[in-house]
């Protein structure tokens, strides 16, 4: 008899035989069936959403009750979410068909909305940058000026996006009203209205990704990479490389044992955790936090740095039960995005076709000759990326050097300039 796993939102990335949740669980015998928050696949996903991966695609168009009957038909053997934007609508799954599987019932809005995240750490005793979110200026002006930030660099950014999406860095005596008019009543990538904006004290320090896996309340880690990041025009957090640490660096444990506080503050006691830290002077400090697998190619280079990722602990936790603790570095290994310097169609792409020879290379997605590409400004609006793997950093480095002078030497023609056939 056949067995099925729920993905909700099961929007991911191919690569080779890789095909995130789908693959993954096919190879264990269990059949993976998309169930999609929305109506209809969300229009700024389409590159990420391949039906065919999936026995069955079920879309919500509102009606719960009716989409849990048609889950539970499947006798699944468990509910996950795939994307950011599905976490809650899993949760309610979840908590509907395979109660005590999930996190804390009613912990899911927390776990999307970064004001109520901010508010659930504060309430269990878990330091935390100093934040409000609001769609009042009013209110938001008072609090700053009660706080002493009037004067001090912020960050604001909407409550229920992700991948740096629409985060601005304030300098200090900056006026922050025009980026909150600009956002305020804005749509974000998945389509939510910024009905409220978020405005957090800006923290300094090295950035870190921290993965877990929970089971049953135990939170195991994943991973922890460092992030490097660089600021566009106001644009802060745009992503260039993350790097796998060895567990045994000195950063990992007060970073493990913090993210491990803010997951079970938030409720979570099982599933995916992908946390962004900053070590700052007084601590770390969550960014941020979503209850979903790292995005973007870092399920690759996961297996790459440690023989194992979150998608399958998934896995394994649902077919076998099992509960792995921690995680050993088998090799060096770089993640780097790619960005475009401007919007504009791509025309030489064929430039990084030697990165494919370089002795560090391991993987590369990067949009073909004649696509329009936006200007970068977070990892939705990312050109690509490349994974580097090696057993020392002085090979990664060399190679690296080469790829970021490749991506400065891309050509993207504008559109008002062109004549003829675009492609």
């Amino acid at each position: 008899m056949d067995r099925f796993a729920i993905i909700v939102d099961a929007y991911h990335i191919p690569f080779g035989d890789s095909r995130g949740f789908a693959s993954a669980f096919r190879a264990r015998g269990v059949e993976p069936v998309a169930v999609m928050s929305t109506p209809e696949p969300m229009e700024a996903f389409l590159p990420r959403w391949f039906p065919d991966d999936f026995a069955a695609v079920h879309y919500h168009d509102g009606d719960l009750d009716a989409l849990a009957a048609t889950v539970k038909g499947y006798d699944p053997v468990c509910i996950v979410p795939g994307l950011e934007p599905g976490v809650e609508l899993a949760a309610d799954l979840v908590d509907r068909l395979l109660p005590g599987t999930g996190n804390l019932p009613g912990s899911a809005p927390a776990h999307r909305d970064k004001g109520l995240m901010v508010e659930a750490l504060e309430a269990h005793g878990v330091p935390h940058l100093r934040t409000i979110c609001s769609g009042d200026a009013r209110v938001i002006a008072a609090w700053l000026r009660r706080h002493g930030l009037e004067n001090c660099p912020l960050v604001i950014k909407p409550p229920k996006s992700s991948g740096a999406e629409d985060v601005k860095l304030i300098e200090a005596g900056q006026d922050w009203r025009p980026f909150f008019d600009r956002l305020i009543g804005s749509r974000n990538h998945y389509g939510l209205v910024n009905d409220r904006v978020i405005i957090q004290e800006f923290a300094r320090g090295p950035e870190y990704i921290v993965d877990l896996y929970s089971v049953d309340g135990r939170h195991g880690l994943v991973d922890v990479c460092r992030y490097e990041k660089y600021t566009k025009d106001g644009e802060i957090g745009i992503y260039d490389v993350a790097d796998f640490l060895p567990p045994g660096h000195p950063d990992v444990p007060p970073l493990a044992e913090y993210t491990m506080q803010a997951a079970h503050a938030l409720g979570i006691r099982n599933g995916c955790t992908h946390a962004e830290v900053i070590l700052s002077p007084d601590g770390p400090r969550l960014v941020e936090l979503a209850t979903r697998p790292s995005g973007s190619c870092m399920m690759l280079s996961g297996s790459l740095a440690t023989g194992d990722n979150q998608v399958e602990r998934t896995v394994r936790h649902h077919l076998d039960g099992e509960f792995t603790p921690g995680y050993a570095l088998l090799q060096q290994v770089r993640t780097v995005w790619l960005g475009a310097a401007h919007e504009g169609i791509l025309r030489n792409v064929e430039s990084f076709d030697v990165v494919r020879d370089l002795p560090t290379f391991r993987g590369m997605l990067i949009p073909e000759n004649g696509k329009f590409v936006p200007c970068t400004t977070g990892m939705s609006t990312s050109l690509g990326w490349v994974i580097q793997a090696a057993p020392s950093w002085a090979a990664i480095e060399t190679d690296y050097r080469l790829i970021k002078e490749l991506e400065g030497r891309l050509v993207f023609e504008q559109a008002a300039v062109m004549t003829g056939d675009p492609s």
